[in-house]
């Protein structure tokens, strides 16, 4: 099943741009068969599904086989298709996608949703939120998660386009309330570049937020490469991060990108400074990060690697089997 290319290209770029919690999502899970040991959670072990844009884009089907196949037990959705009354993750009708990860045994809890137009100032696009949210709650996903702000803004944020997004995520928070869904934050490295006087961007959107209404998603990737603790973060706003990205920074390239000049650097100036490697094989001391799971408020992992030298599916299994037998034991 092939996507258009300037489908897939545009995907291709939000990814580089990376480049409350229900008590139904939890009772929903305990069916499962794989809790991944006695400190797993009990929602398994889930893939960000960017991993595998260019596999997905061939063939989705075969791709979502071979991810269960391998143990994962849900996945977190990207690249949502909205080019007509329709909406499609890469061609395929949202009905049909329900209906595989249902056939394949795979469960959805999350998606990135590109909310770019109602984060910027003066567009707000609520509408387009919305249509996100309805999506969202076709799909049963209890969080709708922004993965980037406003890409156009990347290399010029400020502190009032921060205070803007903590303002809008508010207001999406009540909106999805409704729905029964959690919008929540992931980050990259621009949200720890100093804005002035040691001011953050994501200590603005964790300030400004209300807890009741926007949760956070930490990539444990970019906090590495922005020099941040993840367990001061956890200290310093517990409850407030149920969900993680376990991805890990490569060894030939665990240099900070943040701080100092590097914060007036354009940001693609800064990419051979990054390289991902299969969880375990890098930097990352996650069972460190793991071990303060429950003052972060951890409910969902999810395993990613936003670039594979080799073999996907063998990377992702072996990101996997390490989370699964070295974080989860």
């Amino acid at each position: 099943m092939k996507i258009k290319r300037r489908v897939f290209v545009r995907q291709a770029v939000w990814g580089m741009a990376g480049l409350s919690f229900s008590g139904t999502l939890l009772s929903a899970c305990k069916g499962s068969t794989d809790h991944t040991g006695s400190n797993g959670l009990d929602t398994g072990i889930g893939i960000q599904l960017y991993t595998l844009r260019e596999q997905l884009a061939e063939d989705v089907k075969s791709t979502l086989q071979k991810v269960a196949d391998i143990g994962f037990n849900h996945v977190e959705t990207f690249g949502l298709q909205l080019e007509d009354a329709a909406a499609r993750f890469w061609n395929v009708a949202l009905g049909d996608l329900s209906k595989l990860l249902t056939d394949l045994g795979l469960k959805t809890y999350s998606g990135h949703y590109d909310l770019s137009a109602y984060l910027t100032k003066g567009v707000g696009d609520e509408d387009g939120l919305k249509r996100q949210l309805e999506v969202a709650a076709q799909l049963g996903q209890s969080y709708l998660i922004v993965p980037v702000p406003p890409f156009q803004l990347i290399d010029k944020l400020t502190a009032d386009d921060f205070k803007f997004m903590a303002e809008q995520l508010n207001k999406a928070g009540e909106l999805a309330k409704a729905s029964n869904i959690n919008v929540g934050y992931h980050n990259h490295f621009w949200e720890f570049r100093d804005l002035g006087d040691g001011l953050l961007g994501y200590d603005i959107l964790l300030d400004d937020t209300d807890a009741s209404l926007v949760v956070f998603e930490p990539d444990l990737f970019w906090l590495a490469k922005s020099g941040v603790d993840a367990v001061a973060y956890f200290d310093k706003y517990p409850g407030r991060f149920p969900l993680w990205h376990v991805k890990d920074v490569d060894k030939s390239k665990d240099k900070v990108i943040v701080g100092g000049d590097l914060d007036k650097q354009p940001s693609m100036s800064l990419l051979g400074d990054i390289a991902y490697t299969e969880v375990g094989s890098g930097t990352i001391d996650f069972q460190a990060i793991y071990a303060e799971r429950e003052k972060a408020g951890l409910k969902l992992a999810f395993a990613e690697q936003d670039t594979i030298k080799g073999d996907a599916f063998e990377s992702i299994d072996k990101s996997y089997n390490y989370i699964k037998h070295e974080i989860f034991k």
